[in-house]
C-alpha cells in the first residue's frame, strides 16, 4: 500500500445554521487516509460521519480549517471545479438505492450513465465490463423491479465505479439487505480495493463489516477519538471472523491524541469507571497511563 495521503483532513469543522438553531457537526476533525487504503468509519447518529463522508464527496462545503483531497484543496475550488471533482476523483454509494439507480432503464443502462461523454458504444462496453465486476452480468438487462436489493446495490457500485474515480465513498452499503449480501458486497469492495488500487471510505453501522476491513476509524462529537487497526494475525484470516468474534481479538485499538496531546475518553467507559464529574485521576506507572476515577474527596 502507497504511503502518500489521498485524504489529509486537519482541524476540520462544519456547522449547520439555521434560522434558530446552531449545529457542531463536526469539531475539529482531524483524519489522514492513505491513497489505495480500504477502511470504515463507525459512530453513533449524528456523531459526523455521514457529514466527514459529505464533505469528501464535494456534496457539503466545510465550515473551517482544511481539507485536501487528491492534491485539490476543497476550501478553493469553484462550483465548476467542484463539479469537475466530483465528477473524476469520486464515486458515491447510497444506502437508498433510490439515490443511485433509475427503475425505468436496465442494469447497463443504469450503469453508462455517469459516462456523459464517451461515445456509445465505449459506454456500452464499460458498461458491461463493470457488470461483470460486481458479478452481475447474467442480469444486465434486468430492471430495477427485477432485482434483488443485494443485485441493486451492486449495481449502484458499478455505477460508482463508471468514471475511474479515485476515491469510493459508501455511506452504509450494506445496511439495507441481510448478513449475507452484506459479507459479498463487502467481499467486493475487498476484491476491487486489492485489484484496482482504488481508495474505499465506508461508514457503516454493521460490526461485522467493521471487523473486517484494515483499518477502522470511530468518530464521537464530531472528532476522532480511537482506531483499531487489524492484527496481522487476522490479515490473511477473514473467513473465520464472525458476528461472535470480539474486536479485541482482530484489531488492536489505539486512543488518539489531537495536536495538543488531547485525548478523548469515550463515555461507556468513564460509566464503567463510574466518573459523572469532569475530572479523573492519570498517573504513570513505568511506560502506561492509568486512568482511573477520582478519590472521594
Amino acid at each position: 500500500m502507497a504511503s502518500e495521503p489521498i485524504i489529509q483532513c486537519d482541524n476540520l469543522v462544519k456547522i449547520y445554521k439555521t434560522s434558530d438553531i446552531e449545529v457542531l457537526a463536526l469539531q475539529g476533525l482531524e483524519i489522514t487516509i492513505d491513497r489505495g487504503e480500504l477502511m470504515a468509519i463507525i459512530g453513533n447518529s449524528g456523531s459526523g460521519k455521514s457529514t466527514f463522508l459529505n464533505m469528501v464527496g464535494g456534496l457539503d462545503r466545510p465550515s473551517a480549517g482544511k481539507l485536501i483531497v487528491d492534491g485539490k484543496d476543497l476550501f478553493k475550488l469553484n462550483e465548476r471545479q467542484l463539479v469537475d471533482y466530483k465528477r473524476k476523483t469520486v464515486g458515491f454509494v447510497w444506502q437508498n438505492n433510490a439515490r443511485n439507480l433509475l427503475p425505468y432503464l436496465t442494469a447497463w443502462q443504469n450503469v453508462q450513465m455517469p459516462m456523459l461523454f464517451d461515445s456509445g458504444e465505449k459506454k456500452k462496453a464499460r458498461a458491461l465490463e463493470l457488470l461483470d465486476l460486481v458479478g452481475l452480468s447474467a442480469r444486465k438487462n434486468s430492471r430495477l423491479s427485477q432485482l434483488s436489493g443485494g443485485e441493486q446495490q451492486r449495481v449502484a457500485i458499478a455505477i460508482a465505479l463508471a468514471n475511474d474515480p479515485k476515491i469510493l465513498l459508501a455511506d452504509e452499503p450494506t445496511g439495507a439487505v441481510d448478513v449475507a449480501t452484506g459479507s459479498y458486497i463487502l467481499d467486493m469492495f475487498r476484491r476491487i480495493n486489492r485489484d484496482t488500487g482504488l481508495t474505499v471510505v465506508i461508514v457503516t453501522h454493521d460490526r461485522l463489516l467493521s471487523k473486517k476491513v484494515n483499518r477502522v476509524v470511530s468518530i464521537r462529537d464530531g472528532k476522532i477519538s480511537s482506531e483499531r487497526v487489524m492484527k496481522q494475525s487476522y490479515a490473511e484470516r477473514l473467513s473465520e471472523i464472525t458476528s461472535l468474534t470480539e474486536e479485541s481479538e482482530v484489531q488492536d485499538e489505539y486512543a488518539v491524541l489531537d495536536r495538543a496531546g488531547r485525548v478523548q475518553i469515550p463515555r461507556d467507559v468513564l460509566n464503567q469507571l463510574g466518573v459523572s464529574g469532569n475530572r479523573v485521576r492519570m498517573e504513570v506507572r513505568g511506560d502506561e497511563v492509568v486512568i482511573s476515577k477520582p478519590k472521594e474527596a
